[in-house]
C-alpha cells in the first residue's frame, strides 16, 4: 500500500503540472492571451490547414499549392479534425487534437517509467518531465502545426521496439508517410532478427499507405518533387552566413516562399547547395556508424534516432520551428532510457528549445530584417543544436563502436546472435553483462543487478 500511495503521488505532480501548462497553451492558441510580437502562429492551422482540408476532402491532393511538400498520409493529420465537426470548428478540433497527441506522449512515458520502477523503485522520471516542459518551451507553436502527432507515433515506436518490433515498424512506417523524418528511426535498431521485424513492417505499411493512395487520391505522390526549389530558410543553421553578410553590405532579401522565410539574391543557392552536402555527409557518417556498431543496449535505439534527426536539422536548409518538438521528444525518451548515454544533449536540446521561442515568434521580424537581438538569440539556438549533433555523435560513436585495442578477434558479435523472434532482444553492456530484462522488455530495463551496473 505504501508503495501505490508513492506511485500515485509520482504520477500527480506530472499530471497536474502538464495540466496546467497546456491550459496555458490553449489559452494562448485560442487568443486569449497573446505573444509578445504581435505574430499570429495559429494561422497556418485557421488558413494553410483549413484551406487544405477541403481540398482533401474532395479527393484530391492540393499539388499546385508550393506549400504542401508532405507525404500522402499527411493528409489524414489535416482531415482528422473533421472527426469534430459535429462539436467544434475546424480550427479548435485541431488544437483539442494537438493537445490530445501531447497528452498520449506523456502516457507513454509515464508507462514506460513505471514498468522500470518495478526493478527499479524509485527509478527517475526525467523524460516525463522533458516532456512536460518541453512542449511549453515552444510556446503556441506546438499546437499550431502536427509535428504533434508525428512525434507521438516516433515514441510510440521507440518504446515499443523491444517487444513489439512489428508494430514499431508499422509506427515508423505510418510517421515517415505522415512527415518523412520518423524514418530516421530504422538506423538504430539491433541487428538480425528485431531489425527484419522492424524493416519489413516498416516498408509493408510505406507500401501499402503510397498504393492505396495513388490508387484513391490524384497527386498522392507529387511531394516527391516538392522540395528541389527549397532555399535557405532564415532559420536555419547556413542562414547565419546569409545574415552576416547582410551588415557586410550584402543585397539579398527575404521573401515568403514555399510557406517559409527564405533569403533570395548572390550566392544564396551556395549556401543551400552547401547544406545538401553537409546532409549527404552527415547521413554518410550515421551509415559508417551502423556498420561499424557492436554493442547494442535497450538505449540504442533512442540514441541513434536522436542522433540522425540531429544531423538532419542542423544541416537542412529549413528549420522551422516545430522541428524542436520532435528532438524534445526523442530527448524524452532517451532520458526515460537509463541505458541511454544522450543527457547532456537532451537537456541541450530542451534550452535550444526555450531559445526557439524567443526567436520565433517574439524576435521573428528582427530573425527577418538580421537586425539585433533576433539574430543573437538565432546564433545560440543553432549553437546549441550544433553541439547537441557533436556530442550525441560522439556519445553513440563511443557507447557501440568498439575501439582497436577492444575490437573481438573474431566471431559472431553478441548483437548478431540469434534470437527469439518476437521477443525483446537480450542487448548486452562492453562487459557482456545483460543490460534488458526480457521478462518486461520495456527499453531500459534492468534486471537485479542493474543497480550495481549502474554503479
Amino acid at each position: 500500500m505504501p508503495g501505490e500511495a508513492r506511485t500515485r503521488s509520482g504520477v500527480a505532480a506530472p499530471l497536474l503540472v502538464w495540466a496546467v501548462t497546456r491550459t496555458v497553451l490553449l489559452l494562448y492558441v485560442g487568443k486569449v492571451f497573446t505573444m509578445p510580437g504581435g505574430l499570429d502562429v495559429t494561422s497556418d492551422v485557421s488558413v494553410i490547414y483549413h484551406g487544405w482540408f477541403a481540398r482533401l476532402s474532395s479527393g484530391t491532393f492540393p499539388s499546385d499549392d508550393v506549400t504542401w511538400q508532405y507525404p500522402p498520409a499527411a493528409a489524414l493529420a489535416i482531415l482528422s479534425p473533421g472527426l469534430l465537426g459535429g462539436v467544434l470548428d475546424y480550427t479548435s478540433a485541431f488544437f483539442a487534437l494537438a493537445c490530445a497527441s501531447d497528452a498520449v506522449v506523456l502516457g507513454l512515458l509515464l508507462y514506460a517509467s513505471r514498468r522500470r520502477g518495478r526493478s527499479c523503485p524509485g527509478a527517475r522520471r526525467a523524460g516525463v518531465w522533458a516532456w512536460i516542459a518541453g512542449v511549453p518551451l515552444l510556446g503556441p507553436t506546438a499546437y499550431a502545426r502536427y509535428d504533434l502527432m508525428v512525434t507521438a507515433l516516433a515514441v510510440a515506436a521507440l518504446l515499443a521496439a523491444a517487444r513489439h518490433p512489428r508494430t514499431a515498424g508499422t509506427l515508423v512506417g505510418l510517421g515517415a508517410m505522415v512527415k518523412v523524418w520518423p524514418a530516421l528511426l530504422l538506423l538504430g535498431t539491433p541487428r538480425g532478427r528485431t531489425t527484419r521485424a522492424v524493416w519489413l513492417s516498416a516498408a509493408a505499411t510505406v507500401l501499402v499507405l503510397a498504393a492505396g493512395f495513388a490508387a484513391t487520391m490524384p497527386g498522392s505522390l507529387d511531394f516527391l518533387t516538392g522540395q528541389r526549389g527549397r532555399g535557405t530558410e532564415v532559420e536555419s543553421v547556413g542562414s547565419l552566413v546569409l545574415h552576416a553578410a547582410r551588415h557586410f553590405g550584402w543585397e539579398g532579401r527575404v521573401l515568403l516562399r514555399y510557406g517559409s522565410m527564405e533569403f533570395v539574391g548572390p550566392g544564396v543557392r551556395l549556401v543551400s547547395d552547401a547544406a545538401v552536402v553537409l546532409t549527404g555527409a552527415g547521413f554518410g557518417w550515421l551509415l559508417l556508424w551502423r556498420l561499424r556498431a557492436r554493442t547494442w543496449t535497450p538505449g540504442t535505439l533512442a540514441d541513434a534516432a536522436l542522433a540522425a534527426v540531429l544531423v538532419f536539422v542542423v544541416t537542412s536548409r529549413v528549420l522551422s520551428p516545430q522541428y524542436l518538438i520532435w528532438l524534445v521528444g526523442l530527448a524524452a525518451v532517451c532520458l526515460t532510457l537509463r541505458s541511454g548515454r544522450q543527457a547532456l544533449p537532451a537537456w541541450l536540446v530542451l534550452v535550444a528549445t526555450g531559445l526557439t521561442q524567443l526567436e520565433f515568434p517574439v524576435r521573428f521580424a528582427d530573425v527577418v530584417a538580421s537586425d539585433g537581438l533576433g539574430v543573437l538569440v538565432l546564433a545560440a539556438r543553432n549553437a546549441l543544436l550544433v553541439a547537441a549533433t557533436v556530442l550525441t555523435c560522439v556519445r553513440l560513436w563511443r557507447s557501440t563502436v568498439p575501439q582497436a585495442a577492444d575490437a573481438p578477434d573474431g566471431g559472431e558479435s553478441a548483437d548478431e546472435a540469434p534470437r527469439d523472434d518476437g521477443a525483446a532482444d537480450t542487448a548486452r553492456d562492453e562487459d557482456g553483462t545483460p543490460a534488458a530484462d526480457a521478462r518486461d522488455g520495456v527499453p531500459g530495463m534492468r534486471g537485479p543487478d542493474e543497480k550495481r551496473l549502474l554503479t
